[in-house]
């Protein structure tokens, strides 16, 4: 599965906050300075869905809010990252 990420750094706590046009919107901690926001958000959504890291990739956008990024994960968990 390949969603659109809208990542806010320096947030408060990480948290899925709400999927609007295609755009899954996500609170991290971490601040976006040498990958570590991108780090961390793997690693949350691979907690959030109880997966391991390596099932979860940025495609493109490291750079950038706005992420690609593609989850292998079994059809079953899919509305997990959509009941916010």
């Amino acid at each position: 599965m390949i969603i659109m990420i809208k990542v806010i750094p320096n947030s408060r706590k990480n948290e899925i906050v709400e999927f609007v046009n295609e755009v899954l919107k996500v609170r991290i901690k971490a601040l976006p300075d040498k990958g570590k926001a991108n780090e961390e958000l793997i690693a949350f959504l691979s907690e959030e869905l109880s997966i391991p890291k390596s099932k979860v990739q940025i495609l493109s956008g490291h750079a950038s809010r706005l992420k690609k990024v593609e989850i292998q994960i079994d059809s079953s968990l899919v509305s997990k990252l959509f009941s916010c």
